[in-house]
């Protein structure tokens, strides 16, 4: 039993030195500035997140296109999109796909947002949804207009997370 319990605490370790647990629970907080980013979209065009600054963002870390609850969510903030255009929010999707997925999935579910390509995981890292899969953990940033981040989705609903987000930012404009 000893022997059980010491193997599962030298895992818990290494998961932990590994960066999947710190990495899982991330460094930023809200009020935080959001860490910069120039990214290539689905057409290789760069996106650099400081030319949004004066719009709302919301950054939204998926693991894999085309797959089951990506799509979803996906599917959803498509399906919202005029809603996000009205309140002038601007939507990145990021994963470690490259453009040419991006391309493909955007195309087949008429995504008309921008997909991200984060191939070397820098801005996963910086932003703490790398973890030790190869895959992004999924995880949004709502940025306002300042640049700071006002909310941190660590437990995304894809079924409702593109009302959750609008609600989000609705909430924080009526804040004092």
């Amino acid at each position: 039993m000893k022997s059980r319990i010491r193997t599962g605490l030298l895992l818990i370790g290494w998961l932990v030195v590994a960066g999947g647990l710190s990495a899982a629970s991330g460094t930023l907080a809200v009020g935080d500035p959001a860490p910069p980013f120039s990214l290539p979209d689905q057409d290789g065009v760069i996106h650099n997140l400081l030319d949004y600054s004066g719009q709302k963002v919301l950054v939204y870390f998926y693991p894999k296109d085309d797959t089951p609850g990506c799509t979803k969510e996906a599917c959803g903030l498509r399906d919202a999109y005029t809603d996000y255009q009205a309140a002038n929010i601007v939507i990145f999707g990021i994963s470690f796909d490259t453009p040419e997925s991006h391309q493909q999935f955007r195309e087949k579910y008429h995504l008309p947002f921008t997909l991200l390509s984060d191939l070397d995981k820098k801005v996963a890292t910086a932003y703490g949804t790398k973890g030790i899969y190869p895959l992004a953990i999924r995880r949004s940033f709502l940025i306002n207009e300042q640049g700071r981040i006002i909310k941190i989705v660590t437990d995304v609903d894809v079924t409702s997370h593109s009302e959750d987000v609008l609600r989000y930012f609705r909430e924080a404009d009526v804040q004092p």
